[in-house]
């Protein structure tokens, strides 16, 4: 019970800051543009710098051997959730299907994940949950990109290397490798400022979330018996089946590392499925309702799910 108090204020610390994104949309005193722009700063500078703040510390083999097990780890997840939501996503229209796929397989790793990851676990869970969000980025623009476009993976071979190679969240990873992998010695007029930088991760993530949430129309996820399936497999099935498979190896691999990759995992639908879906043309409306839904309904699951990795892993 002690864990699931503690994972359920840090939530309702996430839901609150939500909360004065909706307020900030309601009063009109930010806009599409503004969040956007926000976004922006948030993918190419915040989460960059967070990443290469959370590396800063000595470097310690026993730490990368658990950086290589978390990024097996997340892969092997993502291979699985893609599988499985192909082969059970089969019927309704071509549109839907493709968003009801995307929503089971990709989770809100990098947005909703890593503040609650820095909430709970402190620097050291962001520094395993970032590898989530860098397998996330990796599948998102080849088999993602692929998938929601309707190409095989040789037509665009070239464009998925670049995005793969060159997004921020593998840049940012390259780099805080980098300070790793060199005992995270940087000269204060550069570890000041990227502190500040990266302590607006959780506030600014939570705000443009909060935004989107205000106005969102969640009515059509009711009228789609497909949004049920890949709302219980998102929130519910995919992270419970990562702890009872973690259960085995709880003894081998580092705690925090598999508590990070359980946060990641329980996430609600990633908002890149509303911008894939606009962009191709895909059911925008469905997309948006079931990145609403999934994240209100995470204020519930994420803590249950959670703790319940806590007490058994």
């Amino acid at each position: 019970m002690d864990n699931l108090a503690t994972v359920a204020t840090q939530v309702g610390v996430l839901f609150a800051l939500m909360a004065v994104g909706a307020a900030c949309r309601t009063a009109k005193l930010i806009d599409d543009r503004a969040v956007k722009g926000m976004v922006n700063i948030l993918m190419f500078v915040v989460t960059p710098c967070l990443v290469v703040d959370c590396f800063r510390r000595p470097f310690s083999p026993g730490q990368l051997k658990s950086l290589g097990a978390a990024f097996i780890l997340a892969f092997a997840v993502h291979v699985c959730l893609v599988l499985a939501a192909t082969a059970f996503f089969r019927r309704g229209g071509e549109n839907s299907r493709k968003v009801l796929v995307f929503s089971a397989v990709f989770s809100n790793a990098g947005f909703m994940g890593i503040p609650l990851e820095q909430a709970v676990f402190g620097t050291d869970g962001v520094f395993y949950g970032i590898v989530y969000v860098v397998v996330f980025n990796i599948f998102v623009w080849s088999w993602g990109y692929c998938f929601m476009r309707g190409l095989s993976f040789g037509d665009s071979r070239g464009t998925i290397l670049k995005t793969v190679c060159f997004n921020p969240g593998t840049v940012g990873f390259a780099a805080g490798m980098a300070v790793f992998l060199s005992s995270g010695s940087l000269p204060q007029t550069l570890s000041v400022p990227l502190g500040m930088l990266a302590g607006l991760n959780t506030p600014l993530a939570m705000i443009v979330i909060g935004y989107y949430l205000a106005g969102s129309k969640i009515g059509c996820v009711l009228r789609c018996p497909g949004a049920y399936a890949a709302t219980f497999a998102r929130l519910v099935l995919a992270p419970l089946l990562l702890v009872a498979a973690l259960f085995a190896f709880r003894r081998s691999l580092d705690r925090t590392m598999m508590l990070a990759i359980v946060t990641a995992a329980s996430a609600p639908v990633a908002a890149m499925t509303t911008m894939f879906a606009v962009k191709y043309e895909r059911d925008v409306d469905l997309s948006a309702g079931i990145v609403s839904a999934t994240t209100l309904l995470s204020i519930v699951t994420m803590p249950v799910v959670i703790a319940l990795a806590m007490e058994v892993l």
